[in-house]
Formats: structure tokens, sequence, C-alpha cells
């Protein structure tokens, strides 16, 4: 079992005091994305306490341990901590891809959508975005086979790596199940393409599916995983793959001014938030009432399988100001509202915030109802 550790803040809100991890009625809940948590005091006090080196000359001890475990919980051969997930991703890109490569991925996948186009402008690739065929934001391996193609003429496209997702965040973070990953991994050799794993929340991902991480990132050739979403580190991921992969990547991360000294600061937060794994599944049990609470009041609501709530409106822009006014702070996602649980919710926020909501006025409601995801599949015991 992971260890259970609460967040706190030492700063008052401006429009409310905060009690434990929660909010007191009156102050905004944010419900934005898990990455607004704070670090905790464990987090602090290990920052404060982090042994450090220079990580550019001599490799940081506390980073070194914090690559270690997660080549450990992801089963691959080494990991190398960057910044943030898409440089993480990006990295990966920069190393399977050749310029002008095609490449594939899940539509709405992060690096497709959400990274400035660096998989384009860094890495060179030509991105060719995969229909959602197996579910909110799962491709089936068919896919995979129909879109990687047969080789042709010397002045066609080269398709060489398919880049998964998982959990898909455009998808309401939707989940990928072992044997369905097994078999668009599989499908992706037979074609002979590379497979990067953006696993930004692939934690939630395991918790959701009560498996271990390595289990969700069998047979690719490299996985991103971060810390500060969900787990609640203020900064930074990893990614992974064979020592030979992230020695070329420690190399890729200083091209992109990557490099750090003393990163052992951060690092021990990291480490701290590995130990909070397991209470991820608050997150997903939080996420369910929300969207229950939500659909009770009349909103067409994506049922979720992770900490990522759906709602389609027919007025993105005038939903998140009404939202807003009534103090609940919500992003826009994939054409819909986006409502995110996470570490320093309680279940009195989740009361607060469907209270303030309220029902969904008529002039909000889409023309076309949103579909509510299949619940994905779950080994025997779960």
């Amino acid at each position: 079992m992971f260890r259970l550790v609460q967040s706190a803040s030492v700063r008052v809100n401006p429009r409310g005091r905060r009690q434990g991890n929660g909010l007191v009625p009156g102050g905004p809940i944010d419900l934005r994305s898990d990455t607004v948590t704070r670090p905790t005091k464990q987090m602090r006090a290990a920052m404060a306490a982090a042994e450090v080196g220079d990580d550019v000359l001599d490799r940081d001890p506390t980073m070194r341990e914090l690559e270690e475990r997660v080549a450990g919980l992801l089963g691959t051969e080494d990991a190398l901590w960057t910044p943030s997930g898409s440089m993480g991703n990006v990295i990966a890109l920069m190393s399977h891809l050749r310029r002008g490569d095609a490449f594939l991925a899940p539509a709405g996948a992060h690096v497709l959508d959400n990274e400035l186009g660096t998989a384009a402008w860094l890495a060179g690739g030509m991105p060719r975005p995969l229909p959602h065929d197996a579910g909110p934001g799962r491709v089936s391996s068919d896919a995979v086979r129909r879109a990687a193609g047969t080789e042709g003429p010397y002045y066609t496209l080269r398709t060489t790596l398919l880049c998964l997702e998982n959990t898909h965040n455009a998808g309401g973070g939707a989940v990928t199940a072992p044997d369905q990953h097994a078999a668009v991994v599989s499908a992706a050799r037979r074609a002979a393409l590379a497979v990067h794993l953006d696993g930004a929340r692939l934690w939630h991902a395991a918790v959701a599916l009560g498996v271990p991480p390595a289990a969700l990132a069998v047979g690719v050739d490299t996985v991103q995983v971060c810390f500060s979403k969900g787990l609640g580190a203020p900064v930074g991921a990893a990614v992974a793959g064979t020592a030979a992969f992230v020695a070329d990547a420690r190399r890729l991360r200083k091209m992109l001014g990557g490099g750090v000294r003393q990163g052992g600061v951060v690092a021990a937060a990291a480490l701290v938030a590995l130990d909070r794994i397991d209470r991820l599944a608050e997150d997903h049990e939080r996420a369910l009432r929300l969207a229950d609470g939500l659909r009770e009041r009349g909103w067409q609501v994506q049922t979720p399988e992770t900490n990522i709530v759906l709602v389609a409106v027919a007025d993105l822009d005038g939903t998140v100001a009404r939202m807003a006014d009534a103090g609940v702070r919500v992003s826009r996602m994939a054409g819909r509202i986006r409502l995110v649980t996470h570490a320093d919710l309680t279940d009195a926020d989740i009361t607060h915030a469907l209270e303030r909501i309220g029902p969904v006025e008529p002039a909000l409601q889409p023309d076309v109802r949103m579909p509510a995801a299949p619940a994905p599949a779950r080994p025997a015991g779960h």
C-alpha cells in the first residue's frame, strides 16, 4: 500500500479560508485542473531537507533516486526527470522521429492539440490523428493497422511512430485497459512502428483498473509520466525507456534547456508524491459524485472513468463565466466544460460546487446529447 498524505495550504485564500484541504463556504472552488494543488507539508519538509548535487555535472542524488524509482514502477531500464510532461513527450518524439516522418495519435491527444505544435516544430513529425473507434480516447488495433499502411514509393510519407495517451485527457480521463493496450501495441509492432505512451495521468489509469503502472506500459519504447497532475507535486515529470534512450534523452533535455543543477529540491517533492498514488481513488469517487449531481440537475455529463468530468453545453464561454460568478472555476476541453477533482478538495467542496452550479438553464442545453462513456474493462477482483 502507498502512504496517504494530506495536502495543506500555508496561505489564506483571499476569498475563503481553508479548512484542511477544502475551502469553507464562500471561497472559490477550483476545478480547472488537478495541477492547481499546493505542495503538502511533507513535500515542503522533504524539499528543505533534500540531499542535492549538480545534476548537469555529477547527477543529483535525490533526482537519481526518483528516476530509479520511476523506472521500477514502469518496468523500464531507466528514466529521466524533466521539468514538464510536455518536454518529456517532445524528447521522446525527437528521439523516435526523423524530420518528415508521420506519427499516429488518437484525435485530441495532448501531443496534437496542447503542446504548441512541438511534435512538428521541434521533432519534425507530421501528425495523423486517429478517430476514437474503440471508445472515448481509445483507438483499435485495426485503426492502427489501416493508418500505418504499407511501404510505398520513395516519395510517400513514412509512418514510423504511434503515440498513445492513458488516461486520455480530452476523452474525459478515459482509461485504456491492459488487454486493449496490448492489442494496439501489437498492431503497431507488426506495422514496424515505435510506440510512445503519454502517461501524464497513467497513475489514475492504474488506480482505476487496480493494476500496477507497469502493466499499462508493456511493450512501449518510451513512456512519460507526470508528478504534478493528480499526485500533487509542484513541478516535474519523467520520461522512461531503455538505458540507451535515456542517455540520448539527457542530451535532448539539455538542448531544450531542461538541464538542472540542484534538482533534488523538486525531486524530493515528487518522491513524496509517489507515496500518494493510492489516494487517487478518492478523486475518482468525487468525480463520479460530481457527475451524478450535475446530471440530476439537468446537465449533459459524460460518466467519468477517473477524475475528469466533461459537460456538454451550448455556450462554452457563457457557462465558464456563469460558473465563475457562482464561485466554481472550470476550464474548457474538447469543446466541453471540464471539471477535475484533485487532492485539495473535500467531499464538502463537491457538495458546495453542486449547490453553486445549480440546475442547467435551458439556453445552455446543447442540441445533441452526450453519450455516456463505456466503463473500461477491469480485471477480476477490482
